[in-house]
């Protein structure tokens, strides 16, 4: 995961351009440090395969880095945020 780590770095790298106006929404991809979709995994607590079809679906902000999908804490937040607890299984909601 070295080599995957450090693209994803380099990625991080160029993409830090700040290109908000004050009146804008802060997108969460410009957020912190990229990390990988199994990174985002573990953090979540989630399965990495659920986090790549949010991820191609568009419910969790991530952008594909030549075969490699990517996020940040703060997507990964935001998503878990925007989750609806009636659409996760009862095993698995927190408890109330």
């Amino acid at each position: 995961m070295g080599a995957r780590s450090n693209a994803v770095r380099s990625a991080t790298n160029a993409m830090s351009g700040d290109e908000t106006s004050p009146g804008d929404s802060i997108d969460p991809l410009k957020v912190g440090e990229l990390i990988s979709i199994a990174e985002a995994a573990d953090y979540a607590g989630l399965a990495r395969h659920s986090l790549l079809t949010y991820a191609r679906h568009g419910r969790l902000r991530a952008k594909k880095l030549g075969s490699q999908w990517v996020t940040t804490h703060a997507a990964v937040d935001a998503y878990l945020a925007s989750r609806d607890t009636k659409s996760i299984p009862k095993k698995y909601r927190p408890p109330s």
